[in-house]
């Protein structure tokens, strides 16, 4: 089976080396390259086609949200995770906006990073869960709730399945989601396959802007 292609993009060496050596210890993934500026992640994205980029913001010559668009205009089917030390609302909304299917913070840990790049590659949003939140209220201000009559009819969830929902709006991850609800991360899984189909959503931020839209949960 091949492996996951990345491409690393932070401006310290030191970060793109120890980046470097956390994801090629995973036996599916591959660093194919390690870009210092955002004008080297835009050549090295359109010569190494990379499947998932790892995207610092602050950057010389072009920063990361100005190289993320650059790159999603050029590929649009590569997957890219902004991963940097903020999370000041800006920065996080410029980031989704300029087309980053993900939002981490430096410190995740290397197996949740790499999970992260995994489910990049499946199209699934990746947000860290102290931006989450974040990112959840604003498409809640942005997108006020419609009427029921408004809406096409949803299949209703079970208790758990809403359960599992709840958490997800939090910002919890899989793992975390099944130590809470003392489940095992497959069945976990499972859950959420049947609330994105239930939900009619493509990932897991979609069904919960969904979910938040039709009142099923809220940001307390």
């Amino acid at each position: 089976m091949s492996k996951i292609r990345v491409l690393v993009a932070d401006d310290q060496e030191v970060i793109r080396t120890g980046l470097s050596i956390i994801l090629n210890h995973q036996p599916d993934l591959e660093v194919v390259g390690q870009a210092a500026d955002g004008e080297q992640a835009v050549a090295m994205a359109q010569a190494l086609e990379p499947d998932v980029i790892l995207m610092d913001i602050k950057m010389p010559q072009l920063n990361g949200i100005q190289a993320t668009r650059q790159i999603i205009a050029a590929r649009p089917k590569t997957q890219i995770i902004i991963l940097t030390t903020y999370d000041t609302d800006d920065w996080v909304f410029d980031g989704i906006r300029a087309g980053a299917i993900g939002y981490l913070l430096k410190d995740t840990a290397g197996d949740q990073l790499a999970e992260a790049v995994r489910g990049a590659l499946r199209g699934e949003s990746q947000i860290d869960p102290a931006v989450a939140r974040k990112v959840l209220r604003e498409f809640q201000r942005l997108t006020p709730k419609r009427k029921a009559a408004d809406e096409p009819p949803l299949e209703q969830l079970t208790e758990r399945e809403e359960d599992v929902l709840k958490l997800m709006a939090d910002g919890l991850a899989n793992k975390d989601i099944a130590a809470r609800l003392s489940l095992s991360e497959g069945t976990v899984k499972n859950h959420i396959s049947v609330i994105l189909d239930k939900l009619h959503a493509n990932d897991r931020t979609q069904a919960v802007i969904t979910a938040l839209k039709r009142g099923l949960v809220d940001l307390e």
